[in-house]
This record gives C-alpha cells, structure tokens and sequence, in this order.
C-alpha cells in the first residue's frame, strides 16, 4: 500500500466506510422490523416500520453523499498530480551569498596578519 497512489487510497477508504454504514443500517432496520412485529398495536407496528424504512433511505442517502465526496476527492487529487507532473520546473540561477563576501574579508584579514 506503500506504492499505491492516495488517490486509490481514498477510494478504499470510502468504500470500507460505505460498507459499515449499510451494514449498521441494515442491522438497525432489522431491529426496528422486529420491534414492529413484537408490537402490540397496529399503529405502533405501522410506526416501526415506517422507522425501519426510513433508516434505510436515510442511509442509502448518506452513503451515496459519502461515495460523491470520496470519489470527488480522489479525482481532485489525481487531476492535481498529473497537473504537477506535466508543469516543467525552471531552475533559477543561484545568487551570490551574504556569506560569501564576509569570507572574503576574513580571508583578507588573516593575510593581513601574517605580514605582521
């Protein structure tokens, strides 16, 4: 996984969070789906149900946000990155540096007290 681009990467991850996610939901509509045939009242089993529907359509909305935002992410990056790998890099000349000059008066001073 070292190897592997973070774009691919990203996309594992949503994918792993995809999964978890329906699977909660499917075991909270499972409950709510038992609650509903334990239920003693038509209109609390009507309730139920209504619950474990709803869990369902919320999760599936959810997930798909989830995957949209991954895979959005993931092409972002790797639009990024092949941008960066196609720009030529210019190399700039190198200037003269301060440290340079104090060196060079150093190196004056020193010969300067040799002679003495």
């Amino acid at each position: 996984m070292a190897d592997a681009d973070l774009d691919v990467v990203i996309r594992q991850l949503a994918r792993q969070l995809h999964t978890g996610l329906m699977t909660r939901a499917k075991e909270r509509r499972d409950r709510f789906n038992s609650l509903a045939a334990k239920a003693k009242g038509k209109e609390t089993g009507e309730r139920f149900k209504m619950m474990a529907k709803a869990t369902m359509e919320q999760a599936n909305a959810a997930a798909k946000r989830l995957q949209m935002s991954a895979d959005n992410v993931a092409d972002s990056y790797a639009r990024s990155m092949r941008l960066a790998a196609s720009t030529p890099v210019t190399v700039k000349p190198e200037k003269k540096s301060k440290d340079e000059k104090p060196a060079k008066k150093a190196a004056k001073k020193a010969k300067a007290k040799k002679k003495t």
